[in-house]
């Protein structure tokens, strides 16, 4: 039988960063040490080194296919199982295949020859991968249609990362090495953006970290391996729901930073029935802290806890687990044996156990306590079944005697006496178990109708009552003690989803905990106030002077009407408090934001304003001004020239003048939101021409490249010219003498992008944002060039009009504006992205 070929795949961030190229220099090298190598089929993509390295190598002939007129050429795969190699090279292992070929996928392909034992070494991209399509999609906006099963991935015996970082894959992209000239610039503004590319590249190296993490586990468990490796430190810090969490939790993290790249990961353990009591306010607080130092939070369930740390902490490959002193008191210690510490230090192996100490730790040296979690209700029931039960036994009993009957006697008050520890717990229970011995001997022991007790039998027999009464009562306490929890577990669990859900169908925090604490509680009505001024309510009015109130921190009062709340409920209610104090605290904190936000935007541009009027306005004014006052003094005395220069002055210095007050006026109606904007579907050359002609711009100050075949915009078209005049003015003043500037239209993701692409100095990335702030004219100090209001009213404009304006470098230098702007179908259909074209 013929062994299995073994799997090699090259897998990258985004095409370019060289998998093909790192593909076929490894064929050479295998083929240099005397191995047998053939290229089964490979993509160049028209890249020159690519091409080059396939020299020296043995290509085989690719299979033609026709397709609807059309020739197609595929990967010869009965040419290569043929050919029998010890090692093919197959690129582009997501590829679909053409109509006729034997199998969908160029990956099915491989699994054949794999099969037949030959090697084989292939290429994917992180976009190819099924689990990660939708992320992609995300990402880039474009959804992948080629993809590879994980599990086929995962089966393979190595996978290596092409690694290039972003900057340099995009120098080598306007390089020319990537792709062809005319693709350059749509590729580097939309697929190729230096965030996507970041993305990309942290979602590879993170796949494959994972990879490597689960290869490493199955190794241990295949071979049985239980003790620790410390590839990385990582510290397990465990949560019991106590106040000492957020101690244990930062000590936890101290100890992973010591050690560059550790983890750290917080579990809790709950019990396989979801009972074991445990503060979820606290839990949440410390996860919310788990989240700030780094870490992760698990839960897992065990009823030995112990035993469930210990087994979590060896499955995660845990190097330390710190875990806090005990809580119990000395006296609960000694009674109850060696607690959680103990067992985990004897199981943990050579896992490293901090023990640390904390203020909630040993408790005062104290009784445990005996009141029971039955309510009064019950209690009452089961001294009143003792005292119907008792005398009405004895007259049955009484009725029957014989002088056998003795047994049955003593089994019927014992019955009694578990009957009443059932129903009523410890107090009625012992107090059944005191009459049944004293009613035994009273009536059923000779000498009859005395209380004597002659035999030590006898007492014995009345301490196994009390002692039976005890030890039922405990067990029932406690049944009801965990089904209390589990109904008050149940509810908050099912009132804090329903509070989740209304948020995300879009109610508001305040008033959907508002609304579920009405209905939680059966309350009449619910209030929220702040002082004088109410926040929320439900339900019915609330009377003044009837209900009950609780402070929200010290930030409002919640206002109860309707049933007083059980000793039970006023824990759920905690947790409600909880919530809302952080809601109440993240509207504060966004109110204020929202206040201070437009007030300091106000007052930059207020003092950018009276900065710009005081050199800007006051420049063409003056000028105006003191053409016509020389007009006006010396007229007699000026011949037809000086007339003509002085009143062509004016002419400029007031339509200066007149453009900059409708810039400002613009601005205003921007600021103030009242920009009229009418959209209708519009053919981006139709506004792209008449801005060429406004400013007089001629074939050797701009080049266009227009592409014909993109759908029309939404946009208006008086304010798209206005804003490719200000774009196009920008350009040709920054660019070089005997320079150009290039209008570029693209489609991409159901958008249509414009671009205005100049070779002058561009923009730092740090002041790209400054250039659409009002006044200000970055790296501009000539106060002829206007207010700087160009650039601010054109955002505004775009943005208007539902699309986005955003400077990028050009490749080579200079700055790129490019506006983006919906087509009709995606203003439809938001929600739907489509794009052709998407790089494979």
């Amino acid at each position: 039988m013929t062994a299995r070929g073994r799997l090699r795949v090259l897998l990258g961030a985004a095409p370019g960063v060289g998998k093909t190229y790192t593909m076929l220099e490894e064929g050479k090298r295998l083929l240099a040490e005397g191995k047998d190598v053939v290229v089964a089929v490979v993509e160049t993509h028209g890249r020159a080194a690519t091409s080059a390295m396939t020299e020296g190598l043995e290509v085989l002939p690719r299979r033609a296919l026709q397709h609807r007129d059309v020739q197609l050429t595929e990967m010869d795969l009965d040419a290569t199982l043929a050919r029998t190699p010890e090692v093919a090279l197959v690129d582009e292992l997501a590829h679909t295949n053409a109509p006729g070929s034997e199998h969908d996928k160029r990956w099915q392909d491989v699994q054949v020859l794999l099969d037949a034992g030959i090697d084989v070494i292939s290429t994917v991209n992180i976009q190819h991968i099924e689990s990660l399509n939708d992320v992609v999609e995300q990402i880039t906006g474009v959804p992948q249609r080629e993809t590879v099963p994980d599990d086929f991935l995962r089966a393979a015996d190595q996978i290596e990362v092409v690694d290039l970082a972003p900057q340099a894959l995009q120098d080598r992209l306007s390089g020319g090495l990537v792709y062809p000239a005319e693709r350059i610039d749509a590729a580097l503004s939309n697929y190729f953006r230096l965030g996507n590319l970041t993305a990309l590249r942290e979602l590879a190296l993170l796949w494959l970290a994972d990879e490597v993490d689960q290869a490493l586990k199955t190794y241990r468990a295949e071979h049985g391996i239980d003790s620790k490796w410390e590839a990385r430190e990582r510290v397990v810090v465990t949560l019991t729901g106590g106040p000492e969490g957020e101690t244990l939790l930062r000590r936890g993290a101290r100890i992973a930073a010591r050690s560059a790249g550790g983890d750290l990961l917080a579990v809790h353990v709950t019990s396989q029935d979801g009972l074991r009591v445990a503060d979820p306010e606290s839990l949440a607080r410390q996860r919310a802290l788990v989240e700030k130092l780094g870490g992760t939070y698990h839960q897992v369930v065990g009823d030995d806890i112990p035993i469930a740390l210990v087994e979590f902490a060896k499955s995660v490959n845990a190097t330390q687990l710190v875990i806090g002193v005990s809580r119990r008191s000395r006296l609960a210690a000694a009674l109850t044996g060696p607690g959680i510490g103990a067992t985990v230090v004897r199981e943990a192996g050579n896992i490293d156990v901090h023990i640390v100490n904390h203020d909630a730790a040993g408790g005062k040296l104290s009784l445990p306590k005996i009141g029971g979690a039955l309510t009064l209700k019950r209690r009452i029931t089961g001294f009143a079944l003792a005292l119907i039960g008792g005398p009405l036994l004895t007259w049955l009993l009484s009725a029957f005697r014989t002088e056998d009957s003795i047994t049955s006697d003593v089994l019927s008050y014992q019955l009694l006496v578990v009957v009443v520890a059932l129903v009523g717990g410890i107090w009625p229970a012992l107090f059944a178990a005191v009459m049944s011995g004293l009613t035994l001997d009273f009536f059923f022991i000779a000498p009859l109708y005395t209380v004597t007790v002659t035999k030590p039998t006898h007492l014995v027999a009345l301490a196994l009552y009390i002692i039976i009464a005890i030890l039922v009562s405990l067990v029932v306490d406690r049944a009801a003690r965990l089904t209390r929890a589990a109904r008050r577990a149940a509810a908050e669990s099912e009132l804090l989803a329903t509070v989740a859900g209304s948020v995300l169908r879009g109610q508001g925090a305040i008033q959907a905990l508002i609304d579920r604490s009405r209905e939680a509680f059966g309350l009449a009505g619910v209030r929220l106030r702040k002082g004088e001024t109410v926040l929320a309510t439900a339900g019915e009015p609330l009377p003044d002077d009837r209900h009950t109130t609780v402070p929200i921190g010290d930030r409002a009062i919640l206002e109860l009407h309707g049933n007083d709340l059980e000793a039970s409920e006023q824990r759920l209610l905690a947790v409600l408090v909880a919530q809302l104090d952080a809601a109440l605290e993240h509207s504060d904190l966004a109110e204020t934001a929202s206040e201070v936000g437009p007030l300091a935007a106000n007052d930059r541009v207020r003092t950018a304003l009276l900065s710009a009027l005081s050199h800007d306005l006051r420049r063409p004014l003056a000028a105006a001004t003191a053409a016509v006052s020389g007009l006006r003094a010396t007229r007699s005395m000026l011949n037809d020239n000086d007339r003509d220069e002085l009143l062509a002055t004016a002419d400029e210095s007031l339509t200066t003048l007149a453009t900059l007050i409708t810039d400002l006026l613009d601005v205003s109606r921007l600021q103030a939101g009242v920009l009229a904007v009418s959209v209708s579907p519009v053919d981006p050359a139709d506004t792209i021409v008449p801005a060429l002609d406004e400013l007089d711009l001629g074939p050797d100050q701009v080049q266009l490249d227009l592409d014909p075949t993109i759908p029309p915009v939404m946009a208006d078209p008086a304010l798209l010219q206005r804003v490719l005049v200000n774009l196009l003015v920008n350009a040709t003043r920054y660019t070089p003498p005997g320079g150009y500037v290039r209008i570029a239209t693209s489609a991409f993701a159901g958008q249509v992008e414009i671009r205005i692409i100049d070779r002058g100095p561009g923009i730092p990335a740090e002041r790209r944002d400054d250039v659409f702030v009002p006044f200000q004219r970055v790296g501009d100090t000539d106060n002829t060039a206007g207010l700087g209001l160009g650039l601010a009213l054109s955002k505004g404009f775009v943005e208007g009009m539902g699309g986005t304006l955003t400077p990028e470098d050009t490749p080579g230098g200079g700055l790129t504006m490019v506006v983006t702007l919906p087509t009709p179908e995606t203003r439809q259909q938001p929600a739907e992205k489509t794009a052709e074209g998407t790089p494979s």
